[in-house]
């Protein structure tokens, strides 16, 4: 495997860093919300479904 110095290395570690393509302000906006939203409606989901299994176990344990 070829060794580069570390002078080298830094200018290809800045080469790749100029070609990422950052996000705008608005996607990085924009998307923050949307993971926020998803955690909500997951919370939400999942707080219903344990209520149905709690409520559903209460009524088979006092069946018997």
């Amino acid at each position: 495997m070829a060794k580069t110095n570390p002078l080298q290395f830094v200018q290809q570690v800045r080469g790749e860093v100029a070609k990422v393509v950052w996000p705008t302000r608005r996607e990085v906006v924009l998307t923050t919300i949307m993971v926020f939203i998803m955690a909500a409606l997951t919370a939400t989901f999942f707080s219903l479904v344990d209520l149905g299994i709690r409520t559903a176990l209460s009524a088979v344990l006092t069946a018997f």
